[in-house]
């Protein structure tokens, strides 16, 4: 009822990949990275520094920092440790205890570990949407792609795949950013992945469509309203204003413009929270202006969005100084 000892095996390549049956392509507006159960508990039971635990851990480090670069938010899903029977379920009787209620076993490994721009997602049941609110928080969010990786392939990291493609969310698994008992439940899961539920595809070639993707975007955005293009076609950016940043911020927050300050600690103070923080972000992007959540999270005030918003806004609107602040 424990976890097996796991012997080092080859990470799946792209020529190893099944084929797949439908042909989503993961939009850095609409998808969520999902970081699954990286905790020391599970990462133990792998021999250390040999495959498929080396690959794992450098391919989940270069999915976050595209991530971060291009805005897309971030969920470390993470089981909590002691829990009692009745908590842990049918769970007990196929693999008795799991996590202790010590410090090692359930952080997260230190090579992948998040930060203060993360979400954290407390997880129950092989899938990661069963008695949490990762469904509410990606409504919130406004994003209905889900890019999953971590461990086991196919235990949580398959079932919160077929979950998530039951909720007309498009899932996508990403064959050597897992890891799992043996080359063979990988590629079971990889298999089913591809002919059931999801997209399966290489790191690689994630990271180069989300690129992509956010290039065409820019490049599509430049020639509709760019510089130089004066024509009566050119979408023009909503007016944004000191004054319209605050009722947006007020309005997440549910209170009176006037009572937020423009130096008040939007986190610490008013409580505002990432998620509301990415859907921020994200309107913003929509509108044609380019900021992240992390740009956002780290000057959580009025004052501080609206410096990076004006010098930004300047820089597409002539005679900016006429706007009302």
């Amino acid at each position: 009822m424990t976890l097996p000892k796991i012997l080092p095996y080859p990470m799946p390549g792209e020529a190893d990949l099944p084929k797949n049956k439908v042909a989503w392509t993961a939009d850095p507006n609409r998808a969520v990275l999902l970081i699954h159960d990286m905790q020391q508990y599970f990462i133990d039971a792998f021999t250390p520094d040999q495959s498929p635990v080396v690959e794992l851990i450098t391919h989940i480090q270069k999915l976050r920092s595209c991530c971060a670069e291009l805005g897309i938010p971030v969920i470390y899903s993470a089981q909590p440790g002691g829990q009692a029977p009745e908590q842990r379920g049918l769970l007990q009787d196929f693999w008795g205890s799991g996590i202790n209620d010590g410090p090692y076993q359930k952080r997260f490994v230190d090579a992948v570990a998040p930060d203060e721009r993360d979400l954290l997602l407390t997880k129950w049941r092989y899938s990661a949407f069963q008695k949490t609110n990762l469904h509410e928080m990606m409504r919130e969010l406004g994003r209905d792609q889900l890019m999953i990786c971590g461990i086991y392939a196919h235990i949580g990291c398959l079932l919160t795949a077929t979950e998530a493609f039951m909720k007309d969310i498009q899932p996508f698994f990403i064959a050597d950013a897992l890891a799992d008992f043996s080359e063979e439940k990988h590629r079971l899961a990889l298999t089913y992945a591809a002919e059931r539920c999801a997209v399966t595809l290489t790191t690689e070639r994630l990271v180069a469509s989300l690129t992509q993707e956010q290039r065409s975007v820019s490049e599509h955005s430049k020639a509709q309203g760019g510089e130089g293009n004066t024509g009566s076609s050119a979408k023009v950016q909503p007016l944004l204003t000191l004054q319209t940043l605050r009722e947006n911020v007020a309005d997440l927050l549910q209170e009176q413009p006037s009572n937020i300050g423009e130096d008040d600690h939007l986190i610490e103070y008013w409580g505002l929270d990432s998620i509301r923080i990415m859907s921020l972000a994200d309107r913003l992007r929509r509108e044609g202006i380019d900021i992240t959540f992390v740009e956002m999270a780290e000057l959580p005030t009025l004052a501080g969005w609206w410096g990076l918003l004006s010098n930004r806004l300047s820089l597409s609107r002539p005679n900016y100084d006429y706007y009302t602040v």
